[in-house]
């Protein structure tokens, strides 16, 4: 609610401003360039008499015209508002295909706004076989909207087999009832088409944000405002629809929390009624993990649902459930049952990729689930060369999989006697290096980190664990807080291992937590010895002067060398 008042806010503060400037000007008599001419296109000696009276008035009476006119409004404004008003009524009041039409006759205030409404509507009672798009399609007046939203109907006069479907319907027209992106995007550009937006009803806009995902268009201004205008929406989505909704956010990157909070709201409420489909419970949850979302609420239900209804659930929808919850961190309340009845209903003959399995079974790591039995069945010599007849073969994603679980079985799985990667397993090789906005973050440490320290051998960087991770800083101390150096053995050194960490390696949403990969991450390193400083990007910024850092880390040192 605080990102839409502060959203409605700015755009009231900016249509004042530009009502106040445009106002005054007209007082005043001055004309008003267009947008992109520049002021001094007008010659001095072309100046109007209204002009020189104004330069010579005192500046108190042109702010005193200027809200003057503001006060009292502008005749012809207002004229233009009430014709605009009459034809919006006149919209919502006909009942007709007629009566829709008639309103675009004569009638001089009809815009592409009235034009768009007009089309959605008929989209509408089409989609709902109110009425049949043969009763309107060749209609002039049809056609005059059409060519106003920039858009072509050809007639139906020569269609062939081919532009048929089964029923006989050319299929240009189902393209009419269901294609609305070209009622929105081929109007004009982004910005006016994300004006328009709120003219369309809430299904209309859904589809229109899942073309937008089919497409991989990420129009911002066009995304802002559908999230504005569903969140506002007081009609609620069902489960459909809400499952679209995540999915085209989750193809686009597109994060709104007050949109995810809408839909979150309204999978809880239609979840109960759905007694059939797991297809779209297993698309919410996985675009859910997508976006890193972590609501504790919307995953609980989703958790008592598939309780519920494992019976109906697919094996791709409770992976995709165990492989949301560990990026998100979630382990639900009911983790028993959810051990007893899910986890024991997936076998490796449920996957058709091995690095389905693999995935699986990493997901289980992370939430404390996986059994002997199943590190075994990843561990072992013949996974890996099954693993090579995948399509997409050996990818560095699954090879730093492996290893974070071959670290998993030394280090932390209870009694573990199973197989583990062999010292010269090709896993090791894999390429690793952070993305360019967290080098950024690991460069500011490493600057800080350089001032702190006496010497370059106190200091290694981007240090190989050989668990499927990079420790982005590693630095030993004394019992006296002291640096060591690196290159000289210490066995009762500190050793600390400083690990940046951005935008992208915690959850977002009601519920905000580092995600379960940054968790095994600590967990591994705490295991093999090291004391773990998280660096977070909210904490730490480049923007920050050098002694600021410096600082920050230094505190961070003594915090640590004083709990060893």
């Amino acid at each position: 609610m605080l990102g839409l008042q502060r959203f409605a806010g700015s755009f009231v503060t900016q249509l004042y401003r530009r009502a106040a400037f445009s106002s005054s000007v007209r007082a005043a008599g001055i004309p008003v360039a267009p947008t992109g001419v520049q002021s001094d296109a007008v010659e001095p000696e072309a100046r109007t008499p209204a002009v020189e009276e104004a330069a010579k008035k005192p500046r108190g009476n042109m702010v005193a015209a200027a809200f003057e006119s503001l006060r009292n409004g502008n005749p012809k404004d207002e004229s233009k508002s009430q014709a605009s008003s009459k034809i919006d009524e006149r919209i919502i009041n006909a009942k007709t295909v007629n009566g829709l039409l008639t309103i675009t006759e004569n009638n001089n205030g009809f815009s592409r706004k009235h034009a768009l409404r007009i089309v959605s509507i008929l989209a509408e009672w089409s989609t709902l076989n109110r009425v049949k798009i043969s009763e309107f399609e060749n209609d002039t007046r049809f056609l005059r909207i059409c060519r106003m939203l920039g858009r072509t109907v050809p007639k139906n006069n020569g269609a062939n087999n081919k532009d048929l479907d089964e029923n006989g319907t050319a299929k240009r027209i189902s393209g009419f009832r269901t294609d609305d992106l070209n009622t929105v995007l081929g109007v004009a550009g982004d910005d006016e088409a994300a004006k328009l937006i709120a003219s369309i009803s809430l299904p209309q806009m859904v589809k229109v944000m899942s073309t937008l995902a089919q497409r991989k268009r990420r129009s911002t201004p066009l995304l802002r405002s559908l999230a504005f205008n569903i969140s506002s929406a007081s009609e609620s989505l069902d489960l459909k629809q809400a499952g679209d909704v995540l999915f085209a956010m989750s193809t686009l990157n597109f994060q709104d929390s007050v949109l995810s909070a809408k839909v979150c709201a309204d999978v809880q409420s239609a979840l109960p009624k759905n007694v059939e489909k797991s297809a779209v419970v297993g698309s919410i949850i996985t675009s859910l993990g997508i976006l890193r979302y972590r609501d504790l609420d919307i995953l609980e239900s989703l958790t008592q649902w598939l309780l519920k209804n494992s019976e109906i659930c697919r094996p791709q929808d409770l992976s995709a459930y165990f492989l949301t919850s560990a990026l998100l961190n979630f382990k639900s309340a009911q983790l028993e049952e959810v051990s007893k009845k899910l986890v024991q209903s997936i076998v490796r003959e449920d996957f058709t990729k091995q690095s389905e399995w693999l995935s699986f079974v990493w997901s289980l790591t992370m939430l404390g689930l996986v059994e002997h039995g199943h590190l075994a069945s990843v561990l072992s010599a013949d996974f890996l060369e099954t693993l090579k007849k995948d399509k997409a073969g050996v990818t560095a994603t699954s090879k730093m999989r492996l290893l974070n679980l071959n670290s998993y079985a030394q280090l932390i799985a209870t009694d573990y006697k199973g197989p583990l990667l062999p010292t010269d397993s090709p896993v090791y090789q894999v390429p690793m290096a952070h993305p360019k906005a967290k080098q950024v973050l690991v460069n500011g440490m490493l600057d800080a980190l350089k001032s702190l320290l006496p010497a370059s051998n106190h200091l290694q960087t981007a240090v190989d664990t050989k668990m499927g991770f990079l420790i982005d800083a590693l630095c030993h101390f004394d019992a006296n807080k002291n640096p060591l150096p690196l290159d000289k053995e210490n066995p009762n050194a500190i050793r600390v291992a400083l690990m940046v960490i951005d935008f992208h390696d915690i959850c977002h949403g009601t519920h905000r937590c580092g995600s379960g990969v940054t968790n095994l991450t600590f967990d591994l390193l705490e295991k093999s010895g090291y004391h773990v400083i998280p660096v977070p990007y909210n904490e730490f910024s480049t923007s920050d002067k050098l002694l600021k850092r410096v600082q920050y880390l230094e505190s961070k040192f003594k915090a640590i060398a004083s709990s060893k």
